[in-house]
């Protein structure tokens, strides 16, 4: 379903830097941030001088019509792009100056990246998907092993770990996707329409999940969304459209919203 805002709904952010409830930084600042590319002889600006913080902890949905830039922001918040212009810090790391290689380690160190389509091996074993992270870290065997066996407990698919991806249902599939997010315990997991290829129902579960990661684990989750109702899980949403960046209520204001009390 997609989210259509009503206007008595949205509001433009106030762009002066935010402290969360503690008085500290925010985790991710964004200030100015710019990214254009060419297509053809065109130049396309998905983002332009965009100002954003998120607290550390705090669960964000970003949505949008297609080509509004919530894909672009994320891969910039995730490290995987780079801003043609402006700056953007982490934890009091300015990574957009990064070098290539610095950002890659960075990346590694602190973010989870959860795809639509699951993006799992298909020849590994649930295990081995959740295991491949772990690799590019130095530990010894058996902490991996006990690393990748928390993180398939947590997500609840501990006995199919020697299930190859052809194996599992979608849900599944995406428990794992989730699992291998969450190995390296990222401080940030980002996911673009973590839920775009799943029914109601594990849908449901998968934002459940992703619920119980923000408030018992304290991560900071940023997801890219179409579908209000998993969007409403969040704490906070944000609506990017032809460049402009609004919040529409917050999920304690629709908690209380007469019409949340009507349902």
């Amino acid at each position: 379903m997609d989210c259509h805002l009503g206007k008595n709904e949205d509001r433009k952010i106030n762009m002066i830097p935010l402290r969360d409830m503690t008085g500290e930084r925010p985790l991710i600042e964004c200030r100015g941030l710019t990214k254009s590319y060419k297509k053809g002889d065109n130049t396309i600006t998905p983002l332009q001088e965009l100002d954003l913080d998120v607290p550390r902890g705090d669960f964000l949905a970003l949505m949008g019509p297609s080509g509004s830039g919530k894909t672009t922001l994320l891969n910039l918040i995730a490290g995987i792009d780079r801003p043609t212009q402006g700056r953007l810090t982490i934890g009091g790391v300015e990574i957009s100056a990064l070098s290539r290689a610095a950002l890659a380690d960075w990346r590694s160190a602190n973010i989870g990246y959860i795809f639509q389509l699951y993006n799992l091996v298909p020849v590994l074993t649930a295990y081995e998907n959740v295991e491949l992270p772990l690799l590019l870290h130095s530990m010894s065997g058996r902490t991996r092993h006990e690393r990748v066996q928390t993180a398939l407990n947590l997500v609840g698919v501990a006995d199919r770990h020697d299930h190859y991806p052809r194996q599992l249902s979608g849900g599944q599939e995406q428990r794992v996707a989730i699992a291998r997010a969450i190995v390296t315990d990222p401080t940030i997991i980002v996911g673009d329409e973590p839920t775009g290829d799943l029914d109601k129902d594990s849908a449901g579960a998968v934002m459940d999940l992703m619920t119980t990661l923000c408030e018992q684990l304290g991560k900071t989750l940023i997801i890219v969304t179409h579908d209000a109702k998993c969007a409403a899980y969040a704490r906070r949403t944000l609506h990017l459209e032809k460049g402009r960046l609004f919040e529409s209520m917050q999920r304690s204001e629709r908690l209380h919203s007469p019409a949340a009390q009507e349902v």
